[in-house]
């Protein structure tokens, strides 16, 4: 029998940290839909993500980004015009 092939193979998962590197770097975006009111268009897993990093919250029934998210945001649009 032969092996399969490495690419067949999982990979090493990735570092915590690139994980919410990835999810910081995609914060104006979904900050953005949820302007426009297109909630809808996040994917639940990352809601949730949003959500256990205090970058989003639930209130009323509503999504709405907090203090420290709008920090975040801000970070990053700073970052981006340097």
């Amino acid at each position: 029998m032969s092996k399969p092939a490495a690419a067949s193979r999982p990979g090493p998962p990735a570092a915590p940290g690139d994980h919410k590197e990835r999810l910081r770097q995609s914060l104006p975006a979904a900050v953005e839909l949820l302007r426009t009111r297109q909630a809808g268009l996040i994917g639940a897993v990352e809601i949730e993500e949003y959500v256990a990093l205090n970058w989003l919250e639930w209130h009323g029934g509503t999504l709405r980004v907090t203090v420290t998210g709008s920090n975040v945001c801000a970070q990053i649009a700073s970052s981006r015009r340097q």
